[in-house]
Parts: structure tokens; C-alpha cells; sequence
């Protein structure tokens, strides 16, 4: 996994020399960080550039260092069923152990984090955190009729909307028995 030193101006990168490499030793951060570029999903995410409330805890391991926390973020998006703007917020436990050593293969990867040059990058394991606490379908409601499949009419605001049954055409030969008794 190659990492550039650039990357380690990020918002959601902290250095670790403070912990150094004893097992046990720990640090505490509070960071208000902006959200990156499609946080979420197509209907519901964190606008780009809002802020990510971010308490984390980084812990000094054999291995790495594991880094505990919870991001807290505002959601805006619109309901699947009638495409009102919704807002909600969003709080995500994470937990990731940044490897001082990426164990060696072939392969490149993705999966493993590591400490890059005594830095660790939480925003992958932030943003994974947040898009799998976000719904798959959010609604302004959970009984929101949402839109008339025929006209597109939002059946919240107009709840008695109804349309006069189409006549299959294979049938309309028959309307003009409608009324003969014989």
C-alpha cells in the first residue's frame, strides 16, 4: 500500500509519536473535521465540507495502533417514496488497528491499514462507519404513501387521490354491453 507524504496533511490523519511504540500507551482527540466528497449514499449523505464531530481514542498495540472513536455528522438527502428533502443526524462507532508493518504478499491489499511514517489516516474507517449506519431507503416518514405511480401526485399532501381504473383494451369491446340485458 503506498502512501505519499501529502497524504499525511489530511484532516482525519494523526500522529502517533506521542503514544511511541509501548503497548498500552494512549491519546485522546476531539477533531472537527469537514466531510470529504460523497459521504453516503445517492439520496441520503453529509454534504461535502460539513463538519464530522470525531472523538477517538488511539492506543499503542503490539502489532500497530488501534484507533476507537465515534463520528457524528448531519445527513441531508430526500425520501425514496416522495422525494421530500429529509435531514438526520448520523452517529458511527469505528475501530480499526493500523498495522506498523504490512505483513508482505504479492498482492496489494486495501483491506490492511498501516502507521505511515508514525501517522495513521482514519478517514477510511470513518467513512465506512457513517455509509453503513446510513438507511438504504430513507423515508420522511415510515408511512409516507409517497408518489401516484400514474401522475407522479405526492399522496401526502393530496391523500384522497385516485385515478378512474384504465380499461384494458383487450376488454373495451365489452363496455358497450354495459347496460344490455339481453
Amino acid at each position: 500500500m503506498a502512501v505519499s507524504s501529502n497524504d499525511l496533511r489530511g484532516p482525519f490523519v494523526l500522529d502517533t509519536r506521542a503514544l511511541g511504540r509501548r503497548a498500552g500507551n494512549q491519546k485522546e482527540y476531539e477533531l472537527t473535521v469537514p466531510a470529504p466528497a460523497e459521504l453516503g449514499i445517492d439520496v441520503f449523505a453529509v454534504p461535502e465540507g460539513d463538519p464530522v464531530e470525531v472523538d477517538v481514542r488511539l492506543e499503542a498495540v503490539v502489532d500497530g495502533v488501534l484507533a476507537t472513536g465515534t463520528a457524528f455528522a448531519s445527513l441531508k438527502g430526500e425520501c425514496v417514496r416522495c422525494l421530500d428533502p429529509i435531514e438526520d443526524e448520523v452517529e458511527a462507532h469505528f475501530q480499526e488497528l493500523y498495522l506498523y508493518d504490512a505483513p508482505e504478499s504479492d498482492e496489494e491489499d486495501d483491506d490492511i491499514s498501516v502507521v505511515v511514517e508514525e501517522h495513521v489516516d482514519l478517514e477510511t474507517a470513518i467513512r465506512n462507519a457513517i455509509v453503513l449506519e446510513i438507511p438504504f431507503q430513507p423515508l420522511c416518514a415510515d408511512d409516507c404513501p409517497g408518489l401516484c405511480p400514474e401522475c407522479g401526485a405526492n399522496l401526502k399532501e393530496e391523500p384522497d387521490h385516485s385515478h378512474e381504473a384504465p380499461i384494458d383494451p383487450r376488454w373495451a369491446g365489452l363496455a358497450s354491453l354495459h347496460g344490455d340485458e339481453d
